[in-house]
């Protein structure tokens, strides 16, 4: 174990289980509340967390780790993973052993997926017994470590501590991800004597830390870097889920609004850049805005920063950002340069440090590009190829659903979605302002998300709105968790539209074969989602379905000052676009029938004899 270089910890030799180990270093990692169930084999550490919080209230009197249950473990997962996106602090969930710890192992890959930090505490049974397929035991280490960041199975108790502040490390830093940490029985009730200091020997992992935390833009960087910048006349940043979990977000606007240069993001990178700003050109990809995907194209010169050119973005990438005669790309992860595009340009190492040097030099430099051909053209996009929807319909349209809640919240709220139909309407529909107020299952799209996030999301923001948009058969992948909404009186807003299916997979039947509605349909499902909201307790449960009704509830909705639960009967035939088919370029792009498309031929003519200009 490597010592730290802190002075003594004041409890440094005082005796503890293994358990009261385990519940003081959370305490001392920042860790102010705890998403789980209990179980036999995480007995003792949940009896440490109740006496912990016994002994230590806060001002008010309220505990200073609560212990949040939910209905199923799958929840306590993304409950933790919620807090965790919403906060940037470490996400943690404690769960027993067997069916409790498999029950995390989606959650777990999905934050793997996604690059969250959250610790998964696991009882395990005692050391002795395992491999003897005793009651509830589960091969934990084995099932969840193509999973997870990293796990530990703790065997000698004496590693315990330095095992536990050493998840935390590797969960927090670098790229960030999920660490298990399974603990025998045996092990939480061993006496043992706290040192107050201490982590596991991990020097590969640590040198690589270093080296990445070294890495900083030389002059020489800054100046291959300026040289593609400067003889670029429509240059684009490509943002991800980087930005947001780097905190660059601040020198990711600060570079873009210094050169006004264009910023598109990924579904993670969404709110890295005030959607309300004229250049943000919002999410582009299968399901991305029209003009973002038209001004992709268009480019040349694309400035990738934390994002990883996943297949839901170029799904061709051959053709993906063909008439960029340059590819800059900013990451922390090695793996992720040139993988799916060469690149000619790179750097390692932390965003917000480079982006800020970058603009640093080329300030000192001078540096005062003209794009405002580059403006018009964007601002053409965007008025020619707006999204839109049938407003005269009949049927309520999930969009405006969207844009009526939008209206009140005005690009403040912290929005989680379950993934279907409804994610895409919200990330299209909805502003947000500020990073860590998109809360949604990207890289794994995992229905059953959406309320679960937005219960962590609501414990890490207390003050803000936190709402839930989710559609009927995503919900019910953790329906149980409209109970926990109520049991701790959060003022969590849930929204369900209503399409009676799989509004996804119906539109993808629709389009690819010849509308096979293959186990989607749930029209003659007999589930009564306002009954349910009621019988777990929600005083404000309504169900919409008349189109001339929808601003009076919304607004009375968001206005209640507790749970919410409302659900809207939306148009069964709405879909999402635009939508880039697999296989498809972004100029074969499905717009729907209220998105103009433009002639991809006549462009591509256009760009050949003009250069767009």
């Amino acid at each position: 174990m490597t010592p730290s270089k802190k002075a003594s910890h004041p409890l440094s030799g005082t005796q503890l289980t293994g358990a009261e180990m385990v519940v003081r270093i959370l305490a001392e990692e920042g860790t102010d509340v705890v998403f789980g169930y209990s179980g036999g084999a995480i007995l003792p550490t949940y009896d440490a967390i109740f006496r912990f919080n016994h002994d230590n209230k806060r001002a008010d009197g309220t505990d200073q780790m609560p212990l949040i249950v939910p209905a199923n473990e799958q929840a306590a997962g993304f409950m933790a993973a919620g807090y965790a996106r919403a906060s940037g602090k470490v996400g943690v969930c404690m769960v027993t052993s067997g069916p409790g710890a498999t029950n995390t192992v989606t959650p777990v890959r999905d934050c793997m997926a996604d690059s969250i930090p959250i610790v998964v505490i696991c009882g395990q049974v005692p050391t002795a017994a395992i491999g003897t397929d005793g009651f509830q035991e589960a091969p934990i280490s084995s099932i969840m470590g193509p999973c997870a960041k990293h796990v530990f199975l703790v065997t000698d108790p004496a590693m315990l501590e330095a095992t536990m502040r050493t998840a935390f490390e590797i969960a927090r830093t670098g790229r960030p991800g999920p660490v298990v940490v399974d603990i025998p029985k045996d092990v939480q009730n061993a006496a043992l004597t706290f040192a107050g200091e201490g982590r596991l020997p991990i020097p590969g992992y640590r040198a690589r830390l270093r080296e990445t935390e070294r890495r900083v833009l030389s002059d020489d960087d800054c100046a291959r870097f300026e040289a593609l910048l400067a003889q670029s006349r429509r240059p684009l940043i490509y943002a991800g889920g980087g930005v947001i979990h780097g905190d660059a977000a601040g020198s990711l606007r600060a570079f873009a609004d210094a050169y006004g240069i264009p910023v598109t993001t990924t579904l993670m990178g969404i709110g890295c850049v005030d959607t309300t700003a004229p250049l943000c050109l919002n999410m582009l990809g299968m399901h991305g805005t029209a003009y973002a995907n038209y001004a992709t194209d268009d480019c040349d010169f694309l400035i990738a920063v934390g994002a990883r050119f996943d297949d839901r973005v170029a799904g061709v990438p051959a053709k993906f950002a063909p008439r960029a005669k340059a590819i800059a790309h900013f990451d922390i992860d090695a793996s992720e340069i040139n993988k799916v595009k060469q690149v000619h340009w790179h750097h390692l190492g932390q965003m917000d440090r480079a982006l800020d040097r970058l603009r640093e030099y080329l300030d000192q430099r001078g540096f005062t590009p003209d794009y405002q051909e580059w403006h018009a053209h964007i601002a053409a996009l965007k008025a020619t190829h707006p999204l839109a929807y049938d407003r005269n319909s009949a049927a309520i349209q999930p969009y405006a659903v969207i844009e009526a809640i939008n209206r009140i919240t005005r690009g403040e709220a912290v929005v989680a979605t379950g993934v279907g139909q409804h994610q895409m309407w919200a990330a299209q529909y909805f502003d947000f302002k500020h990073p860590r107020q998109w809360l949604t299952s990207g890289s794994m799209g995992t229905m059953g998300f959406g309320l679960p996030a937005a219960i962590g999301a609501q414990f890490a923001q207390p003050q803000k709105v936190v709402i839930d948009i989710d559609g009927d058969a995503s919900i019910r992948m953790n329906l149980g968790e409209l109970e926990t909404v109520t049991t701790y009186n959060l003022p969590v807003k849930v929204v369900v539209l209503n399409n009676f299916g799989d509004g996804m997979v119906k539109q993808w039947q629709r389009l690819f074969f010849d509308s096979r509605y293959a186990g989607s349909d749930k029209s003659l499902h007999q589930k009564d989602f306002i009954k349910a909201a009621e019988a777990d307790g929600y005083k404000f449960a309504v169900r919409v379905d008349n189109k001339d009704d929808l601003d009076r509830v919304i607004a009375e909705f968001i206005a209640f000052p507790g749970p919410a639960f409302l659900e809207v009967i939306i148009d069964t035939d709405a879909g999402v676009y635009p939508m880039v088919g697999p296989g498809m370029s972004y100029a074969q792009m499905i717009t729907g029938d209220w998105i103009p498309a433009r002639d991809s031929t006549v462009v591509a003519e256009k760009v050949d004899k003009a250069d767009l200009f």
